[in-house]
């Protein structure tokens, strides 16, 4: 499978990277590299590895976003900072009354560090209440209130003028139905102070395929009246696998081209970012709903714990997913991630629709092949 300059090699039983390699007329250093390859580099059957033949001018510019906390490892962040555009400080939040709350642990540093490679850096403000889950009786105090509403984009300004913020991400979740009209006019007061001020303001939404969707997460935000307010959004374009739901693909590609195909015909495809998820879940079965929970991992990680098991890696056609099975200590496992085939379907997405580009969440672990390869088909902006 030819991308740009790349190419996607799937281990088949007996293969070693010395033979890839030099069937590729690349080293070995490269190889293992490039796919994060821990020595002696064993390799599972079925797993992708991408394979640097060459390397040609991308075909157009994206912006590329990332999430990442305050307590990102500095490598991790100055490995990620050179592909991203914009990177999204998770988070600030709020009181009732509109004052600014601050993360837990500093935040100056990150700025620093994506000044230092031309990314944006973006604070993140989120609902959050007492318990650390979204509050929409927060929200809607806030945005039903003038005072509140003015009191929190004055906190905004005056913070993101003292750090040197350049942007403002609204990631609001579970809006009540009946605040969906004041979420906008929300939005649209606070682009329009950031605006005035240089700043952009950007808004993640939740993955709708309807304009009546119903359920919580869908309800109180109205795609077309947002889009048209707000600078650009992220389309949350994952969590159909999540951590206490039945083990499936965390984004198949199926069900993220319904949303696309629904969000372009609301918003200008020029400021849609495709949301992408940089993690795994490795789940228990038999899975029973209420008890089993999956453990989070990185994409790297899943493909070592198959390695380390001796699975091999099957691929969901449909879902254009990676996942495996593996026993240990009597238990089950099943495992669905993202690999370099996921991720090039992810891309022509992109490409296919003429998205502004796409987001990650998060970036607080470095997946090297998905950076190559994204590199490699399109011109980052910064």
């Amino acid at each position: 499978m030819w991308i740009s300059g790349m190419e996607i090699y799937v281990v088949k039983a007996g293969d070693n990277v010395d033979a890839i390699a030099a069937s590729y007329g690349i080293s070995v250093e490269q190889l293992t590299y490039d796919n994060q390859l821990i020595y002696p580099y064993e390799l599972a059957i079925g797993q992708a590895l991408l394979i640097s033949t060459s390397m040609r001018e991308a075909s157009r510019a994206i912006r590329v976003g990332g999430y990442a906390y305050p307590f990102i490892s500095r490598w991790v962040l100055n490995e990620t900072l050179p592909y991203l555009s914009e990177l999204y400080i998770f988070s600030y939040g709020f009181t009732p009354q509109g004052e600014l709350l601050f993360p837990l642990w500093t935040d100056e540093w990150m700025i620093e560090a994506a000044m230092q490679y031309g990314t944006k850096p973006i604070l993140t403000l989120t609902p959050f209440g007492p318990d650390g889950k979204f509050s929409n009786q927060l929200i809607n105090s806030v945005i039903n209130n003038p005072e509140y509403t003015r009191n929190l984009i004055d906190n905004l300004l005056l913070t993101m003028e003292q750090k040197g913020y350049r942007g403002v991400d609204i990631d609001f979740e579970y809006i009540l139905a009946q605040d969906r009209d004041a979420f906008t006019a929300f939005v649209g007061q606070v682009s329009e102070s950031m605006r005035a001020y240089g700043y952009e303001t950007s808004v993640a939404l939740a993955p709708k395929t309807s304009a009546d969707q119903k359920g919580l997460l869908y309800e109180g935000k109205d795609y077309r009246a947002i889009g048209e307010v707000a600078d650009y959004v992220l389309l949350m374009t994952y969590e159909w696998g999540y951590t206490y739901g039945p083990p499936m693909a965390v984004a198949p590609i199926n069900q993220v081209r319904r949303v696309v195909e629904y969000a372009v015909t609301e918003i200008p495809p020029e400021k849609i970012n495709l949301g992408i998820p940089n993690y795994a879940y490795d789940w228990p079965l038999p899975f029973e709903r209420g008890v089993t929970a999956a453990r989070t991992i990185n994409n790297v990680q899943a493909v070592r714990i198959a390695i380390e098991q001796g699975a091999s890696i099957a691929f969901d056609m449909l879902a254009k997913s990676p996942y495996f099975n593996y026993i240990q200590d009597s238990v089950e496992h099943e495992v669905w991630f993202e690999d370099v085939r996921s991720l090039t379907a992810k891309f022509d997405l992109i490409n296919e629709f003429n998205l502004r580009g796409c987001s990650y969440w998060q970036v607080m672990q470095f997946f090297r092949a998905n950076w190559l390869l994204l590199k490699n088909r399109f011109y980052i902006s910064k």
